[in-house]
């Protein structure tokens, strides 16, 4: 094994001077994950439309969004994102507070990346006073499915996902913040 196999995850509060990293970070990692399964026409606007540096900018200003970068071995390993607003009907838990992004460099998937990233939300969540985390997954990712049940959370109902011009089906996870369910 070698050193940077072996290198810790760490995470940080990202910061207004992030928004051309996380724009760029952002992309890569949507178009890793969903680019051979949807069509370059939505993929194109649907990047335009999230992942260009001044929505970014945007969002890090937006007191109801809270972005972690992942870092492993000197380079930027992943992203996370919190969102503090309603949820949707299907989650029925108090004080909810959305997992709207999590994603690692697909070098690092399988290394704790994740993980590192799942913790961090969930402390900052207990942090915040919030007692029922969620977030949307598309139903065909069964990789992220299987990651967020070992995380115990639990399929409670579905939502539209708009890729470009593709309205996607996305299965509603939750759980307490707290523990498990």
């Amino acid at each position: 094994m070698t050193s940077r196999a072996a290198s810790p995850v760490t995470t940080r509060l990202a910061t207004p001077d992030d928004a051309a990293l996380l724009a760029s970070l952002g992309a890569s990692t949507f178009t890793d994950a969903f680019a051979a399964d949807n069509t370059p026409a939505d993929m194109a606007e649907y990047l335009a439309a999230s992942f260009v540096e001044e929505v970014q900018r945007v969002e890090l200003a937006d007191p109801r969004y809270l972005v972690f970068v992942a870092e492993r071995s000197g380079d930027t390993a992943g992203y996370a994102v919190l969102r503090i607003g309603p949820a949707p009907d299907a989650v029925q838990g108090a004080d909810p507070i959305e997992i709207a992004r999590l994603y690692s460099v697909s070098q690092w998937i399988g290394a704790g990346v994740g993980a590192a990233l799942m913790q961090r939300c969930l402390e900052e969540a207990a942090a915040r006073g919030k007692r029922t985390i969620w977030l949307g997954v598309w139903e065909h990712n069964a990789r992220a499915m299987a990651f967020y049940r070992r995380w115990g959370f639990t399929d409670v109902g579905t939502q539209t996902f708009m890729l470009g011009r593709d309205a996607q089906s996305d299965r509603v996870m939750a759980r307490r913040v707290g523990g498990e369910g």
